[in-house]
């Protein structure tokens, strides 16, 4: 999938199509689940699924409501459920049961009205009088569709967590041969890169990323590829996971803690590595990204030798001197599962960094932390700001669930470290 340049469209019937299309997406989503697994909850952290079912819906509703049409709510037991879910009493993990929510039809009904009296009046925006309202409609409209294509993102990992006799199978993914796989690093020279946007490029992003800036990078030297299953796995074998000296205070706790002693995505059998597609248990494709937590990623790169790279480290490496993507990659929906490291090699950058655009989330050592010039969204003040709390770490790229408009240089991801679920690999560096 080639990547797009993506630019603010004017309020249009494009607008309007794009968020139809990313409706269509979700629901899509969505039909995989049988009726009996929508108030599963396959993720512990998570809430069940039928609370995202009324997410998706009341994030629009409230944000768009509010802010540019004068109607009144029909369910505002409903718009607060679904915008929060039911809070845990201690402050943990959600303790709800499945029949502490609603029946799916009510949700259903709930979310049919809330899409047809938005529709009826986001059309008459076309055939209306001028409005003047507090944040510009294309703005908002477009926070709503990559919100929700967020989502679908993240029920593409919640999904992969749920038993294989809870989902229906759609087309298989194709099956992708690839060269053999040969490790090596690639040089990448000291230069200036860009962090950001510039709030007049006409460009939207999330608050997080403004305002530009540039910084110097030194000289590094970076993966060619991102590590496999195959070279965790030698980690793994080697006493990885039972090295504290390769882990911090706080993940050697968490580890030992929650047992944790393999990744997320990988299942034990009988003496042999399986691997959780989503549909399938595979043998552990072995030239596949590896996924797991930023603590596991830590502790392999210092067995290596190496370090994880910093943000502006990583997006030298993916865009070079010009700033802008080139090439194909495993993302938009494209695949349910990774393909070999090695399989887009016209998806390089300018230095020749493969398998950098799409195919996993990659992560880095940089704390999630405001650019200079951060501005919350008034809208949407927690989105980012509620994160910069020195926990959570930057990841960039995209995984092959991650729509394209995201693919775009400036937008950041962000996680826990100790969160094993997310599409996200990793790539190593060191100093050249």
């Amino acid at each position: 999938m080639a990547v797009a340049p993506h630019l603010v469209e004017p309020l249009s019937r494009v607008l309007l199509g794009r968020l139809a299309d990313a409706r269509a997406r979700t629901d899509e989503l969505f039909s995989l689940i049988k009726a009996d697994a929508l108030y599963d909850r396959p993720i512990p952290e998570r809430h069940r699924i039928v609370f995202y079912i009324g997410h998706l819906e009341a994030f629009d509703w409230n944000l768009l409501r509010e802010r540019l049409f004068p109607i009144a709510p029909f369910h505002a037991d409903f718009d607060r459920l679904f915008a929060f879910g039911i809070d845990p009493v201690d402050g943990g993990l959600p303790k709800d049961r499945p029949d502490d929510w609603p029946a799916i039809a009510q949700v259903r009904e709930y979310v049919a009205r809330v899409r047809s009296e938005l529709d009826v009046e986001l059309d008459s925006i076309f055939d209306g009088p001028e409005r003047k309202t507090e944040f510009a409609p294309d703005l908002l409209l477009n926070v709503a569709i990559e919100h929700r294509l967020m989502h679908a993102e993240t029920l593409g990992y919640m999904f992969h967590q749920l038993p294989l006799d809870r989902k229906v199978r759609p087309s298989a993914d194709e099956v992708i041969e690839t060269l053999s796989i040969k490790e090596r690093m690639i040089h990448i020279p000291e230069g200036v890169v860009t962090l950001g946007l510039s709030r007049s490029s006409g460009v939207f992003g999330w608050d997080n990323e403004f305002e530009q800036e540039q910084v110097e990078v030194p000289a590094f030297e970076i993966d060619e590829f991102k590590v496999t299953n195959e070279q965790f796995l030698g980690f793994l074998n080697s006493g990885g996971y039972k090295n504290r000296d390769l882990w911090t205070e706080a993940d050697w706790k968490w580890r030992s803690d929650a047992g944790i002693d393999h990744p997320v995505f990988w299942v034990p059998r009988d003496g042999q590595w399986f691997y959780r597609g989503m549909f399938e248990e595979i043998s552990l494709p072995l030239n596949w990204p590896v996924y797991l937590s930023h603590a596991e990623a830590s502790a392999y790169a210092r067995w290596a030798g190496k370090s994880l790279p910093t943000e502006a480290q990583w997006q030298r490496a993916a865009f070079g001197e010009n700033g802008q993507i080139a090439g194909m990659g495993n993302f938009d929906f494209r695949r349910w599962d990774p393909a070999p490291v090695n399989s887009q090699m016209a998806g390089r950058s300018q230095y020749g960094v493969g398998d950098i655009f799409g195919n996993g989330w990659e992560w880095t050592s940089s704390l999630f932390a405001p650019l200079p010039g951060f501005q919350k969204f008034p809208f949407y003040p927690g989105y980012s700001a509620d994160f910069f709390d020195g926990k959570h770490y930057v990841m960039k790229g995209g995984s092959s669930r991650t729509a394209a408009c995201m693919m775009r240089p400036s937008f950041r991801n962000w996680f826990q470290p100790h969160y094993q679920y997310v599409y996200a690999g990793f790539r190593c560096v060191r100093s050249a």
